[in-house]
């Protein structure tokens, strides 16, 4: 049997996930990253392409080690990354300048741009499902404007996961799930649209070829060889952006399947057979990994992120604990968090906002209702309430995303990391209403990943036969009580939400995050 690799380049870490030909999880070497700011750009978010690239190699080489087979029982490798993150390359195929996910830096380019093409960013979104806000083009006219140098040897463009996968074959190509993302796209062609570039004043040449999830894009070379462990050879494979390749890690395939994916952001993700765009520009439109299939798409920001900021913060003793017991620190929390009531005793985080695309910011971090009582306002109590934050937000997306398509459903699929505790899942189904199927695999981005190398080397037909793979493990029935009380504190985080952005914008507090332009 051979053994099929997926290496994710996410937000908050760097992993290489080895499955067998049957889509079992052998191994995986992981390390948290983290993604700087430079002093000099504002809500800049560099991505540090040299030390990375280091960082996936001894994931590579850990996964290898730990599966305790030969580097050349891998038939091939695949690539998945956060998304909207660009890497610049000049005629030579090296880095120029790299950016991740959520940089925000373009704040002057959008509004230039909202001001002197009025209406252009309704016209594009209605071709691509995005808008400006993590677009690639405020960034590229960004660093026309702050760095003319690098803007003139730019030669090429491509996404986080395209760059992993020219480290390893120095070949630069772009699928529609990740490319779709940069807001250059058509979702309707599932290609490039250079037009766009070219309307704003700049380069239209710099876009590479677009494949789909699945077909091959070269081999490991020599060099990639040397630096990660792979054999020289190996043949690489299209994969695509994290989200719509963990769907088809989750077997949502078809349309008006439903998944939500629980990483360091959560998105939420229904599967359209026509590339819709609300006229409101609420919610976000993506091409699929499969082919002929769109997603309309609602995110929660940094809900991984911020139990993380949690964790690291104050939980040192649970960290502690935790290690003796060879045990994730994150299951401990929920032990102690399951004897807490439905509502945290009124404990109201306020981070991520539910979606507003076309106006996309957030309220200042917040923890409202503390109080004075220990056993009433403790670690246990804010990180139930943290979890409770997290599946409230994502059942207002998944309303507004539900009354866009018209497709509703009484079961949700769910899978990363969040996936992986009970009390998240559980109140992730009071919270909807929802039965949540958990799969076995909750690296569902990772395998996603391995079904489209399975396809590049024929061991599958296609993404929709190799969702054969995907095998459940549990499920989670709603409790309609608890569904009951979640309704009056979604009311109720709403109206504090309100009242939170208005003091963001009265100046007296900080968004936790806002959109270029804003």
């Amino acid at each position: 049997m051979g053994y099929l690799l997926t290496i994710d380049a996410g937000t908050g870490s760097g992993r290489a996930v080895l499955f067998d030909e049957n889509g079992n999880q052998v191994s995986v070497g992981q390390e948290e990253w983290t993604h700087n700011s430079d002093p000099k750009y504002p809500n800049s978010m560099d991505f540090d392409f040299n030390k990375n690239w280091d960082l996936i190699c001894r994931c590579i080489k850990k996964a290898i080690s730990d599966a305790d087979i030969n580097s050349n029982e891998i038939l091939a490798v695949s690539a998945s990354s956060m998304r909207e993150g660009i890497v610049l390359y000049d005629k030579d195929g090296k880095e120029l300048w790299a950016v991740a996910n959520v940089d925000a830096r373009a704040s002057v380019e959008v509004k230039e741009l909202k001001e002197k093409f009025p209406n252009l960013e309704e016209k594009f979104y209605k071709i691509s499902g995005q808008t400006f806000a993590l677009g690639a083009l405020p960034r590229i006219m960004w660093v026309k404007n702050n760095k003319p140098n690098i803007y003139e040897k730019t030669k090429k463009i491509s996404m986080i996961s395209d760059w992993v996968l020219a480290k390893l074959s120095n070949e630069i190509v772009t699928d529609p799930s990740n490319g779709g993302t940069t807001g250059i796209y058509s979702l309707e062609e599932r290609d490039w649209t250079p037009y766009m570039a070219k309307e704003i004043g700049l380069k239209d040449d710099i876009f590479p070829p677009s494949i789909e999830a699945g077909e091959v894009v070269g081999e490991v070379t020599s060099q990639a060889s040397k630096q990660s462990g792979l054999t020289k050879g190996c043949k690489v494979v299209m994969g695509g952006g994290d989200v719509q390749l963990g769907c088809a890690g989750l077997g949502v395939v078809n349309t008006n399947e439903v998944a939500v994916l629980g990483g360091t952001f959560w998105q939420q993700l229904v599967n359209m057979n026509q590339p819709l765009t609300p006229n409101d520009m609420s919610i976000r439109v993506n091409p699929h990994v499969i082919k002929g299939v769109s997603q309309a798409e609602g995110i929660t920001f940094f809900s991984g992120l911020i139990m993380r900021w949690f964790r690291d913060a104050f939980c040192q003793s649970e960290k502690e604990i935790a290690k003796a017991r060879g045990i994730d620190t994150y299951s401990v929390l929920e032990e102690m968090a399951s004897s807490v009531p439905v509502g945290s005793h009124g404990i109201m985080p306020t981070y991520s906002d539910e979606m507003n695309y076309g106006k996309w910011y957030h309220a200042s971090p917040s923890l409202l209702n503390l109080n004075l009582d220990p056993l009433k306002c403790g670690k246990a109590e804010i990180f139930r309430a943290l979890q409770e934050n997290a599946c409230i937000v994502t059942a207002n997306n998944l309303d507004k995303i539900f009354a866009f398509t018209g497709v509703d459903t009484d079961t949700l699929v769910f899978a990363a990391g969040a996936s992986k505790g009970n009390l998240w899942c559980q109140i992730l189904s009071d919270v909807t209403g929802k039965k949540i199927k958990v799969p076995v695999v909750k690296e569902a981005t990772a395998l996603g990943g391995a079904m489209a190398s399975g396809v590049g080397v024929g061991i599958y037909s296609s993404m929709q036969e190799a969702s054969k793979l995907v095998q459940w493990e549990k499920s989670y029935e709603p409790n309609m009580t608890n569904n009951k009380t979640y309704k009056e504190i979604r009311e109720k985080w709403a109206k504090a939400y309100k009242a939170q952005l208005k003091l963001v914008d009265d100046g007296v507090t900080n968004s936790m995050w806002k959109a270029p332009g804003l």
